[in-house]
């Protein structure tokens, strides 16, 4: 957990939860993981999270709940935006439901933040906010109403000077909680956006990093934006729902009581290639495809990093290098060297009205 992080789409990590298992390509050089098999592998919030093997730590499955951390948002009266569970995944099968509703309940205690929320088990996410019998609305909010009875201020003195909600319950979806999923290539972005569509959320983004192949987010079939406050967006193609949804948000209109009623599409996506000491190039023209198509959709694109690799014709000298089958070909020079310039520009973009 950090007040400050190097990441570059947001201001600070939060970590209540850690540990996670692996799911897909995307994960094989996980920072995270890697992190908790070498500097932290004896640290106590760490130890027994990974194991070894011959590609390295990976890790165990186990998650481990940190009530000492919980209430750290709750200390910055300073509005931020902040990476939730950089080192987990909130919505690992293995996290209990009571868990990830006191992570709400801190979320909807600080207002004056933004919480950003990444999956890959959107599956879950979804579930979570589909419960209608043991609402997890409900859980939250009695949460909110009386933290005394949740939270244990001698894990965190913190947690037992919180009041009640001042004024009124923020509704549900909270309004300052962004979910999105992580996608390194189509199979993943096929499997994993429709669900993030199919869940109520104020904001929903994509993270395409480690970027692994080329995405068209306009190929992602049978997803359809509901029309909201004038943007019909009908049975379209994704990247026009896109644009629907842009209209909604910059309209101010995201707060929904039921999924129905809830516009369908992205507000943003990042995207970044992978660094590290395995890392595993990026061919440009992946991310040129992306800024194209959130830029025909005026959806905010945000570039993170290119990476380890470049364009051979970006920066002279040697070095590994590696050849795509469209016949480009990138050359090895590190993380700082390849910046995060795409074609010269910097794009750091962010939805409307929500950072400065």
């Amino acid at each position: 957990m950090a007040d400050k992080t190097p990441i570059e789409w947001t201001d600070a990590t939060w970590n209540p939860i850690v540990g996670c298992s692996v799911v897909s390509p995307g994960c094989t050089n996980c920072y995270a993981m890697r992190l908790a098999g070498t500097r932290m592998r004896s640290h106590p919030s760490r130890a027994g999270l990974t194991q070894d093997s011959k590609a390295g730590p990976v890790w165990t499955g186990e998650v481990r709940f940190m009530e000492q951390w919980l209430a750290q948002p709750l200390r910055w009266a300073k509005p931020r935006m902040i990476f939730v569970c950089a080192h987990a995944d909130l919505f690992h099968k293995s996290v209990p439901d009571e868990w990830i509703d006191r992570v709400f309940a801190v979320m909807a205690l600080a207002p004056q933040h933004t919480f950003q929320v990444l999956t890959k088990r959107p599956e879950r996410m979804r579930e979570y906010f589909d419960q209608v019998e043991s609402s997890a609305s409900a859980r939250v909010r009695d949460i909110c109403y009386r933290p005394e009875r949740h939270f244990s201020p001698a894990a965190d003195p913190t947690l037992g000077r919180v009041g009640k909600w001042p004024d009124r319950w923020p509704g549900w979806p909270l309004p300052n909680v962004w979910l999105g999923v992580s996608v390194e290539d189509q199979r993943r972005a096929d499997e994993r956006i429709p669900i993030l569509l199919d869940t109520p959320a104020a904001v929903r983004w994509v993270s395409a990093e480690p970027l692994l192949g080329a995405i068209r987010l306009d190929k992602i079939g049978g997803t359809t934006c509901l029309a909201h406050a004038g943007a019909c967006c009908g049975d379209r193609p994704w990247t026009d729902a896109l644009r629907g949804i842009q209209a909604c948000s910059r309209a101010g209109a995201y707060s929904f009581p039921v999924r129905d009623q809830m516009p369908r599409g992205l507000d943003w996506v990042v995207a970044g290639g992978e660094s590290g000491h395995n890392a595993r190039p990026a061919n440009p023209q992946w991310f040129r495809d992306l800024r194209n198509q959130c830029a025909e959709a005026r959806v905010p694109y945000l570039h993170k990093q290119n990476g380890e690799w470049v364009s051979v014709s970006e920066i002279a000298g040697g070095g590994p290098h590696h050849r795509f089958d469209d016949g480009r070909t990138v050359r090895r020079v590190g993380k700082k060297a390849a910046g995060r310039l795409l074609d010269g520009v910097l794009h750091d973009a962010y939805p409307v009205g929500t950072h400065a």
